[in-house]
């Protein structure tokens, strides 16, 4: 009788072993409930239920829509009168972009504003988010340094009215990274607290011009990335860190802080002025986009990477979050960057509590965080971290569990991977924790959601338009999300990033993230649907009427968030990664 090889015998009895543990998983068996690793149920405690928002949303109330910024699609950048802006100066120095590209002339989208509403119309879609560049409105940056630029005022207003005529609502973002180069030469911009007023003002000119038609506003995109990238890593503009190998000026224990400081002063002077004079005649709302993937805990068992995840979630959420809604930082960053982080005046923090209507949470992916080695053995440490403010959190990141298995699959971007359960914890743990007694909870959009897809941007073009990735990582994020509504997070749109391909900051042109190809080869710039694009456009006429996800609200998509990390953190993970090395048989935990 013929043997069967050793390996082959393994890799079948692991089969059977791993085929059960799933079906016990994944089904959810009523005698495994109570020995979950992670308990949703403890970890987030429901809304009340006189708080909790009705889960169906008609087309007329959740924003289905796509998102976009000024410098990585517009191009134009010296024509109608436009100044320059520090990504401008940034991308033209040599070494800063990948290839050494720039946004001169992007998607060329200054001049396809008919074309561009007309993609987004196609696809049925009711919302589209975009960016205003200061330094067309203001070229100098300051109101009272040469004053406004008509011509980018009627070019904003062209767009608006397309978009509305379009059926499609503008939800506008007043600052998307691009600070006017003017501002920086006179007082090194965001590091000083005067820009606060000039903020204020380019915003009045927004709110004046633009106001009686848009009626979301947004008045800062991911303060945390140009906090942290432009003055902590000096990886974005305007390239100021410690390490003077890389960057000619900047501290970067010191400089992170001071401009999320007077990121937040600027915010909320910008919805002062919103509320005071313009809010109530204009019918309007206003609030800020804060970016925030997901810290899981590294080993689900344990109290200290329970707290190392929980400092990430602070340090780049509660950052901003707590301010805007408490008056304060978080107590670990204050505890952990002790006089580094600069104090609020009492006016300020009146000024700063409860500034915004809605919050715009952009996410992309998660990594697990655990306690760094204390016992000298030369084992993980505090590497990679983005400089000192990494160093102030005393966690280490990784994408791989304690057993070695990748927290999802991994995009084109190295950052990136696949993890749709990261969607539902952020907006539970957003809602749990800003969920004010005696008031509903805050009310959420995703700005931003989306990936690039491995090998995309070196295959032709026929195959690039068949992102099946995408696809699957739209539709598992979007069940995410549709299991947080049912139990009572208030999301009310959902925009995916990006319309176009685009100029993708330090990776210039590198990595896709469009749900159109544009063929930068072609000085025409083309724009081409990906399959991604037709999907979405179904995915939303099939829920025209009601907000229920193809797989249902309340599938159980949160649970299987709870799950798929208790898997990935477990001994069972083992077994799973032997059979990802050794078979054509895979089991993914990203459900």
């Amino acid at each position: 009788m013929q043997r069967w090889p050793t390996f082959i015998m393994l890799r079948t009895f692991y089969a059977i072993i791993l085929l059960n543990l799933a079906i016990s998983f994944v089904l959810g068996k009523k005698d495994r409930a109570s020995r979950d690793t992670i308990n949703f149920e403890e970890t987030f405690s429901p809304t009340p239920d006189n708080l909790k928002r009705k889960l169906k949303k008609s087309v007329s109330s959740f924003l289905w829509g796509v998102a976009t910024a000024a410098y990585q699609i517009e191009g134009s950048t010296n024509s109608s009168g436009r100044g320059a802006s520090i990504w401008d100066t940034f991308s033209h120095n040599p070494g800063k972009i990948a290839n050494g590209d720039t946004g001169d002339v992007a998607d060329g989208s200054y001049d396809r504003v008919k074309e561009d509403v007309a993609l987004i119309k196609a696809m049925g879609l009711n919302a589209y988010r975009f960016s205003i560049s200061w330094s067309r409105i203001l070229p100098r940056g300051s109101l009272a340094d040469g004053g406004a630029n008509y011509e980018a005022i009627q070019h904003y207003n062209f767009l608006i009215d397309e978009l509305i005529d379009a059926g499609i609502d503008p939800m506008v973002t007043l600052y998307h990274w691009d600070l006017p180069q003017a501002l920086e030469d006179k007082y090194a911009g965001w590091i000083s607290p005067l820009i606060e007023d000039d903020f204020r003002d380019y915003a009045e000119v927004c709110f004046t011009n633009f106001g009686d038609r848009v009626k979301k506003w947004i008045t800062l995109n991911e303060p945390w990335t140009y906090s942290l990238m432009g003055y902590g890593t000096g990886s974005f503009a305007p390239g100021r860190c410690s390490d003077r190998s890389r960057c000619a000026k900047g501290n970067s224990s010191t400089e992170p802080y001071i401009v999320a400081h007077n990121s937040l002063n600027a915010h909320a002077a910008a919805v002062e002025l919103y509320r005071t004079k313009y809010q109530k005649r204009q019918g309007g709302v206003i609030g800020i986009t804060l970016n925030h993937d997901w810290a899981e805990p590294r080993r689900a068992d344990s109290e200290a990477d329970k707290a190392a995840a929980q400092r990430r979630n602070e340090f780049a959420m509660a950052w901003f979050l707590d301010p805007l809604t408490f008056g304060f930082y978080p107590q670990s960053m204050r505890r952990l960057v002790g006089e580094r982080l600069p104090h609020f005046s009492e006016g300020k923090r009146r000024r700063l509590t409860g500034s915004y209507d809605f919050i715009g949470l952009n996410h992309y992916s998660s990594k697990y965080y655990s306690e760094p080695l204390q016992d000298g053995s030369g084992g993980l440490g505090m590497k990679g971290q983005e400089g000192d403010w990494g160093r102030d959190q005393h966690n280490v990141e990784s994408k791989y569990s304690e057993f070695g298995l990748l927290i999802g699959q991994q995009g084109a971007s190295p950052w990136l991977n696949k993890v749709p359960w990261g969607l539902y914890k952020v907006l539970k743990w957003n809602t749990k924790r800003y969920t004010v007694a005696g008031k509903p909870p805050p009310v959420l959009y995703v700005t931003e959601n989306g990936c690039d897809v491995p090998g995309e941007s070196t295959l032709p073009l026929p195959l690039a338009l068949q992102d099946s990735f995408r696809i699957d990582y739209h539709r598992d994020y979007l069940a995410a999300m549709a299991e947080a509504l049912d139990e009572g997070v208030d999301v009310r749109g959902y925009f995916a990033w990006s319309l176009l391909d685009n100029f993708e900051w330090a990776d210039g042109y590198s990595f896709r993230f469009g749900l159109h190809y544009v063929d930068y080869s072609d000085q025409n710039l083309p724009r081409y649907p990906k399959s991604s694009a037709k999907w979405y456009a179904s995915y939303v006429a099939n829920h025209s009427q009601s907000f229920d996800t193809g797989r249902g609200v309340g599938s159980g998509v949160g649970k299987a968030a709870a799950t798929a990390a208790a898997v990935a953190s477990s001994p069972l993970s083992f077994l799973v990664n032997a059979l990802q090395f050794s078979s054509d048989v895979v089991f993914t935990s990203n459900l």
